[in-house]
């Protein structure tokens, strides 16, 4: 996991199985993050994109941890 986490572009299938969640989920989360490079038919994700848009979705508030 490790080696794969240093890639900075992969495909969505690839990227799905990196983050745990489904394939649509995956591509929605990359298109809302503006993180996909399209060469041809066939589209790469930023994976650095997309870590910096997930940490827009950190939980701060105590609340929720309680």
């Amino acid at each position: 996991m490790e080696k794969a986490k240093k890639q900075k572009f992969v495909r969505y299938a690839q990227g799905a199985e990196m983050y745990s969640m489904s394939l649509s989920k995956f591509q929605q989360l990359a298109k809302d993050a503006k993180a996909c490079y399209k060469v041809n038919q066939l589209v790469l994700v930023n994976l650095e994109i997309i870590d910096e848009y997930l940490e827009t979705f950190h939980i701060v508030e105590e609340d929720f941890y309680k």
